[in-house]
This record gives structure tokens, sequence and C-alpha cells, in this order.
């Protein structure tokens, strides 16, 4: 990912998820911790449209770095710890 607005926007979406329980309120359903938060949080959040952000969102579970999971009728993202490290370490050995 080069460095630009739309990857900052994925790189902050991804450092927000490090810690969804201080950057996003509490769900009656599901808890940020656990099972991640909606696309309608990280679009408030970032002050982007629904869709800006879901496009964000798909994107980075495409490539891996992020899962979902469906909670009655939305789905939650949350970090994949594992993937992402993985990523990394090929970064760092010169990919």
């Amino acid at each position: 990912m080069l460095r630009n607005a739309t990857s900052a926007s994925r790189l902050e979406i991804l450092d927000l998820l490090k810690d969804p329980a201080a950057h996003f309120p509490p769900r009656r359903h599901a808890d940020p911790v656990e099972d991640g938060v909606t696309v309608r949080a990280v679009a408030a959040r970032l002050g982007v449209s629904r869709k800006v952000a879901g496009a964000h969102l798909d994107l980075l579970v495409r490539l891996g770095l992020l899962r979902t999971k469906r909670i009655r009728h939305r789905v939650h993202y949350r970090r994949d710890e594992i993937r992402i490290a993985e990523v990394a370490r090929m970064f760092e050995k010169g990919w």
C-alpha cells in the first residue's frame, strides 16, 4: 500500500481497531473487543460515508487483515492479528 490519503485511512482503521474499546462505543448486542465494530461506527469515527468506510473495510478483509462476524443483520470487523504479524514479517524481510 502506497502512502496516500486512501492508504492513510486504511492504516487509521487498523490503528483504531487495535483498541476498539477505547475508540468505539459499546453496542447492545456486540462487544467491540470480542466481536468487532460495524461499518457505521468506523464511518462515524473517520467522518466519511458508510460507503467509503465499507470500501476500505472490504479491501482490508480481502487482504486478510480483518475478519468479519455477522451478528443479527450487521457485519462486525476486527483485526486478524496473526495475519497482520505475517505481513509485517514479510516487509521486515524485504518482501
